[in-house]
């Protein structure tokens, strides 16, 4: 039986969702061949030919553009079986179905590939139905990365001072201990966390530096979930690879919690830290119950500033409870903090997503806002209950647009979305929007590929 496994993006990676169960369908004697999207046109001859074909969606952007292309498969191949595999999957199996899809597997799914697909081979003598979730604890195999385009095509770490380095990626594990309301991990694994072992990890990034890597995104949700896992891998990975950099993303809860780590990840070659902040104000933080307050987020950039580890937080700014004050205030803190650099400008716009299963809709006021869910668009529908709040986050959006395909600076782009704040919000300008340093911006690395959903 051909499989065909296919990626339509993961944020300008190679595809970790592809590389790992092709791995464990070689191991099971099946033919399989991978195609990322995101870096090659569809190979309409591959797609004819094959008998199962898996789209592997992990993301929010990765699933509408799946949904996009699914009509041009099933015009192919209208014989395959059809299956969506990863995060986004479960929560939108309803519509999925609707769409000709046959299978749908998350959370933990290269078990449930291979019993598929050996099922579709030999009814009589398989399983039979996988789970459509799956949070079993599996012994990773090394990912197959063999037939995806070389790293060279996917996003790279630039430096601060100049230049730039090929970046690889893995996971050291999954899903997540917390439940935060926004987060679309939530539906999938509601508060369970799996390690992918150490050696299949060690392995992953051994192969990738053979390919060219010199940096690694470590795509864990938390990286400080299994805080011993975590150290142990960075270790081995530092006394293996001393010239080799990564990044992670960790919970501001964890940084605060495991401080007298943060040392230890400077000195095995961390370069940044991500960290989903959200919101520089209270009441938002305690709406998307993200666990840690403003203050909490200032000290722990204090800690990471004297650890000499950049750290690189996320927003999301635009919410129900969005007002043009506080999203003045909000870049008015970034300024202050000395954060404008470190802040990719696609954060300075990004608006809140209701995804299928969101815990969001927990809450009295969102269930009573949000619209009937949009299948074409994958998410609730809300608005601010200012027009004026609503328009001004288009028009962020616009600016960040047009920001990058003029190559401004983030510092550039920063002072123009502050001054589009102000006008909006009626606030006479009372000093210089020039952002304010606290540490040498060229320390201050990044990827090239926008942090994005």
């Amino acid at each position: 039986m051909k499989t065909v496994l296919i990626s339509t993006y993961e944020l300008g990676r190679q595809p970790f969702g592809l590389a790992s169960p092709a791995a464990w369908l070689r191991q099971a004697g099946l033919a399989v061949t991978c195609l990322d999207l995101s870096c090659q046109p569809l190979n309409e001859e591959i797609v004819r030919s094959a008998d199962f074909i898996g789209i592997y969606i992990p993301m929010h952007t990765a699933t509408r553009l799946a949904v996009q292309i699914l009509p041009t498969i099933q015009k192919l191949n209208p014989r395959a079986h059809l299956c969506c595999y990863g995060l986004y999957a479960p929560v939108n199996e309803g519509f999925l179905r609707k769409l000709g899809v046959k299978t749908i597997l998350g959370g933990e799914f290269e078990e449930g590939l291979v019993a598929t697909i050996k099922a579709l081979q030999n009814p009589s003598s398989s399983p039979g139905i996988q789970p459509t979730i799956s949070l079993a604890r599996q012994n990773f195999l090394v990912p197959n990365r063999e037939s995806l385009p070389p790293l060279s095509r996917y996003a790279k770490l630039l430096l601060g001072g100049g230049g730039s380095r090929i970046t690889g990626y893995t996971e050291a594990s999954r899903g997540c201990k917390h439940r935060c309301r926004h987060c679309p991990i939530v539906p999938v694994y509601n508060g369970v966390f799996r390690v992918v072992q150490p050696a299949a990890v060690l392995d992953d990034i051994q192969q990738q530096v053979a390919m060219g890597a010199e940096h690694i995104t470590f795509g864990d949700p938390d990286f400080f979930n299994g805080i011993r896992h975590a150290m142990k891998v960075v270790t081995a990975l530092h006394a293996e690879h001393p010239a080799l950099t990564y990044d992670v993303t960790i919970k501001v809860e964890h940084l605060l919690k495991q401080a007298e780590f943060l040392p230890a990840l400077h000195e095995t070659g961390c370069a940044f830290v991500t960290s989903a902040v959200e919101s520089l104000d209270d009441e938002v933080l305690g709406h998307l119950d993200k666990g840690h307050t403003f203050n909490d987020f200032v000290r722990v950039l204090d800690l990471c500033r004297q650890a000499d580890l950049p750290l690189s937080p996320t927003f999301v700014a635009f919410t129900p409870w969005t007002t043009l004050q506080n999203y003045c205030s909000f870049i008015a803190g970034l300024r202050q903090l000395g954060l404008a650099d470190h802040v990719a400008p696609i954060q300075l716009g990004i608006r809140l997503l209701i995804p299928a299963g969101s815990r969001l809709l927990e809450l009295a006021a969102i269930s009573q806002m949000a619209g009937t869910f949009d299948e074409s668009a994958l998410v609730y529908p809300w608005r601010n209950p200012d027009p004026l709040v609503d328009d001004l986050c288009s028009k962020v959006q616009n600016v960040v647009h047009q920001g990058g395909k003029q190559k401004a600076t983030r510092r550039q782009i920063f002072k123009r979305v502050a001054a589009m704040a102000q006008e909006a919000a009626g606030i006479e300008p009372a000093g210089s929007l020039e952002p304010i340093d606290r540490v040498d911006r060229a320390a201050t690395p990044y990827l090239t590929e926008p942090w994005y959903c």
